[in-house]
């Protein structure tokens, strides 16, 4: 996966702006709701906040306080200090975090969670708990006829092919897995849920 999301470093956001190659995808309602999104973020109280796989830092522009941004990638890295210049940024590995027992408030997390399987969840939630007292999830909800979850060919611009895992959830689904929360959002592409 490291390869894979180096590689993808700098079309990511392309995604998020349905720029690029997902420039013909019909996704009513998406730029409204990554507005939602971002505002969402905006308005969480400023923290000593971790975001755990920032990416390029799209999200993490939106969080207030002292806030870290770590990823494995470190193109990805490269991007987000650009993006998000009061952040501060750490290479490193989100599941086995490279900080000290509840030296963070909130770990924050976006389209990560999503991309692991149930045991890398588990230790993910582990060290997420370690670290800090609250955690806020982002994550796909699923499509009508989605299955929760499924490996996905993703194809970059380089034309390279790549498998992901892909878990989707529901508001509900998603507390109930991080040991409860409140749902903070559920729309018809995101879901935010604080545990």
């Amino acid at each position: 996966m490291k390869t894979y999301y180096d590689r993808r470093a700098f079309e990511y956001d392309d995604w998020w702006l349905g720029r690029g190659s997902f420039a013909e995808r019909d996704r009513a309602g998406w730029d409204e709701e990554v507005d939602v999104l971002a505002e969402l973020i905006g308005s969480l109280p400023p923290a000593r906040t971790l975001d755990v796989a920032c990416g390029t830092g799209f999200l993490t522009r939106h969080l207030r306080g002292d806030v870290v941004g770590l990823d494995q990638s470190e193109r990805m890295l490269s991007v987000a200090r650009e993006q998000a210049p009061a952040a501060r940024f750490v290479h490193g590995d989100a599941l086995e975090l490279p900080f000290g027992d509840g030296e963070f408030d909130r770990v924050f997390t976006s389209y990560f969670y999503c991309h692991l399987e149930a045991d890398e969840r588990g230790r993910f939630l582990a060290e997420a708990r370690r670290v800090a007292r609250e955690l806020v999830v982002v994550a796909s909800i699923p499509g009508d006829d989605d299955p929760l979850e499924r490996y996905e060919e993703r194809v970059l611009d380089d034309g390279s092919r790549w498998t992901v895992y892909k878990r989707v959830f529901t508001g509900d689904q998603l507390a109930a897995e991080l040991g409860g929360g409140e749902v903070l959002h559920e729309g018809r592409w995101f879901v935010v849920v604080r545990a």
